[in-house]
């Protein structure tokens, strides 16, 4: 059996936002145009995962959004203000 010793582990930051009538809807804001959604936060991890490699199957071997999201691991953070 062959390993595939040329596979890469690609990293991006995706945003997930709950959705009103439940579920979560996902972007990956550095792969334009790549959303995915799921019933539970589980679902939508994996959706998105797959979503990943959906498109960056369909983008040409030489672009530039191949390579991992160099602000990986930034996160938001819900943050409450009062104002005057």
């Amino acid at each position: 059996m062959k390993k595939n010793l040329n596979k890469k582990i690609l990293n991006y930051n995706a945003v997930f936002t709950p959705e009103t009538e439940g579920g979560f809807s996902v972007m990956v804001p550095s792969l334009r145009g790549c959303y995915s959604q799921g019933e539970t936060l589980e679902e939508a991890v994996k959706n998105i995962q797959e979503a990943i490699e959906l498109y960056l199957e369909d983008v040409p071997k030489h672009s530039f959004i191949k390579t991992s999201d160099p602000r990986v691991g930034e996160f938001i953070v819900p943050v409450q203000v009062n104002v005057k």
